[in-house]
């Protein structure tokens, strides 16, 4: 039973985003006070912009995009379980990251380093191998686009684990330290490179709400009512697989988030998509940031990569699914 309407659900979502977004630099090993933060010749002020702010804003826009990008796959597939990683993006772009390592590459190209850029690379190739292999067959098939999606997951997972195999330890611990995910930034060129992405995408997604709601309740009555359904799962494919491509291409594989927030979304807000879709997107970056708080803050001063701390909330969120006859069927 909802206490609140969508509406005022939303108006509580953005407070909480907003009140995130303004405390959780705070968190850290250290206590900066808010005379230091203004202070602009003190270290800890620093500290605070160029490292604590920055890595707020990477995790949120982050979160915004999985979160989003897994509401839309699990409508596109009527899938409880389908992820932002399902189509093998994840798999492309970190093949892009070990093939760049194992190489012993160091580079930047106009004030970029090689390794998000050889991972980005890695999650456009599996996207257009994926949207090439569902062409062949006649349409734009759910089912087709699924199984290359999952083709492509095994075959650049095998050739990771080659990559891995061929590498010495060194280079073999930073490809396995790659695959946990994590935020590691210093400055705002991470934001910059995520936010147009996270920005484009999100306003996509919000305008085809309605067609998405129609699309749940089936392409024949989606077709019915004048949407044009290949058109709209070719764009909702490329601009939510490139979201994810440019994420994982900053932060690594971070699994679980595009699974857990939609639901705990919908079980607040319900299934009407032009409420759970911003629901999703403030959620889902409000719940990546406080997971980074505690992958900063749990064994500090060691950290813990972000990808483990959603795979330990993820894990037991994916069994309660799969044991919720109500949430599945």
């Amino acid at each position: 039973m909802k206490i609140l309407s969508p509406k005022n659900l939303l108006i509580v979502l953005a407070l909480l985003s907003l009140s995130t977004f303004f405390l959780m630099p705070f968190v850290g090993i250290k206590t900066i006070s808010l005379r230091d933060v203004l202070d602009p010749e003190s270290r800890d002020s620093y500290l605070f912009w160029n490292l604590r702010v920055a890595r707020v804003a990477v995790s949120f826009l982050a979160g915004s995009a999985l979160a989003v990008s897994g509401m839309v796959f699990q409508a596109l597939f009527r899938n409880a379980l389908a992820t932002p990683f399902t189509l093998g993006v994840a798999s492309g772009a970190a093949f892009g990251v070990s093939l760049y390592i194992r190489l012993g590459l160091g580079f930047s190209l106009f004030g970029f380093s090689g390794e998000p850029l050889f991972a980005f690379m890695g999650a456009v190739l599996v996207i257009f191998l994926v949207y090439g292999l569902t062409r062949l067959k006649r349409g734009f098939s759910i089912t087709a686009m699924l199984l290359a999606g999952v083709a492509m997951n095994f075959f650049f997972s095998s050739l990771i684990l080659f990559m891995q195999y061929m590498s010495d330890f060194t280079q073999s611990f930073r490809i396995a330290r790659w695959l946990m995910g994590g935020i590691e930034t210093v400055g705002y060129g991470p934001v910059l490179d995520l936010f147009p992405f996270v920005l484009g995408g999100g306003m996509v997604v919000l305008y085809l709400a309605r067609e998405l709601n129609l699309m749940v309740s089936g392409e024949e009555i989606a077709m019915s009512r004048g949407v044009d359904v290949v058109k709209i799962k070719t764009v909702l494919f490329f601009v939510t697989s490139l979201m994810v491509g440019v994420v994982v291409s900053v932060c690594g594989p971070i699994g679980f988030v595009g699974m857990m927030a939609p639901h705990i979304c919908r079980m607040m807000i319900g299934n009407d998509h032009r409420f759970l879709a911003p629901a999703s997107l403030l959620f889902g970056g409000v719940f990546l940031t406080l997971c980074d708080g505690l992958s900063r803050t749990l064994i500090a001063p060691a950290e813990i990569p972000l990808g483990v701390i959603t795979a330990l909330l993820g894990g037991p969120f994916f069994i309660w699914l799969l044991l919720s006859e109500k949430r599945l069927g």
